[in-house]
């Protein structure tokens, strides 16, 4: 009975859904590692794929519970803030959020706004440039327009 589960475990092997040749090559990005081998790189296929699963798992668990139905970059920091392993190592790695939008100006137009506050390269003109009346010699402009 014992030899039979043996021969099971044996035949038993897993196969990553990831392709190795993609990993070995991601592996090699790593300037000190030269050669990789094959049992190792199965090994890290196989654990990168347990991994990722694990995240993807928890990630939609939390945008479940936000009642969301496509995961977020926001659903993926919390998810690795709840889990101490993962949070020591991959949080300072994710992307920053988003900066939150800015207060509403007394219902002003936000376009007009970021338009006005956004810098022109050296050298280019606003649209609203042209059409100003140019300025004479010894005339001050007026700000207003």
């Amino acid at each position: 009975m014992a030899e039979q589960e043996e021969n099971t475990i044996e035949s038993e092997t897993l196969q990553p859904e990831f392709p190795l040749s993609k990993v070995k090559r991601l592996i090699k990005l790593d300037r000190e590692i030269n050669k990789i081998n094959s049992d190792a790189l199965h090994l890290i296929t196989c654990s990168s794929q347990l991994f990722l699963h694990f995240l993807a798992e928890r990630s939609a668990e939390i945008a479940i519970s936000k009642k969301r139905r496509t995961i977020k970059l926001e659903h993926l920091r919390a998810a690795v803030k709840n889990h101490q392993p993962t949070n020591d190592f991959l949080l300072d790695s994710l992307p920053s959020p988003p900066p939150p939008p800015p207060p509403d100006r007394d219902g002003a137009d936000h376009r007009r706004i970021r338009a006005v506050e956004k810098q022109v390269p050296e050298g280019t003109r606003r649209i609203e440039d042209f059409f100003r009346r140019p300025v004479a010699v010894g005339e001050t402009e007026d700000p207003n327009g």
